[in-house]
C-alpha cells in the first residue's frame, strides 16, 4: 500500500469552510479512481511553529499499489482539483509539500 501524504501552506485568511469545499472534492476523487482506499485530512495542531513553517492542513490518500498512485496522478480529476489547491495556496505549488511512502 502507498500512503500519498500532502501538506498544505493555504494562503492567510483562508476559510474552514474553503478548506472543507476542497477536501471534499479530494475525497471524492475515490469515486472515479479505482484502488483508492481510504482518504483523511488534518488540521496542524503543532506548537513547533519555528518548523511548522506554515503548513496549516495535512491530507493522505492509501493507494493499492504504485500503479493506482501512478492513475491518480494523471486522472483529470485530480488535475482539476490539484490545480485549485494550487491556486489557495500561499506560493501556489511552493504551498505544497508532498511524500509518498510504502506502508
Amino acid at each position: 500500500m502507498i500512503r500519498h501524504i500532502v501538506a498544505l501552506r493555504f494562503k492567510p485568511g483562508t476559510l474552514a469552510a474553503e478548506k472543507a469545499v476542497l477536501f471534499a472534492a479530494l475525497e471524492d476523487l475515490g469515486q472515479h479512481i479505482e484502488g483508492i482506499l481510504g482518504f483523511r485530512s488534518f488540521e496542524n495542531v503543532s506548537t513547533e511553529l519555528a518548523v511548522v513553517r506554515g503548513f496549516s492542513d495535512l491530507f493522505w490518500f492509501d493507494f493499492r499499489d504504485l500503479a493506482v498512485r501512478d492513475a491518480y496522478l494523471i486522472h483529470p480529476a485530480h488535475q482539476a482539483v490539484g490545480a485549485r489547491l494550487v491556486a489557495a495556496m500561499e506560493g501556489g505549488a511552493d504551498g505544497i509539500f508532498v511524500f509518498d511512502v510504502e506502508v
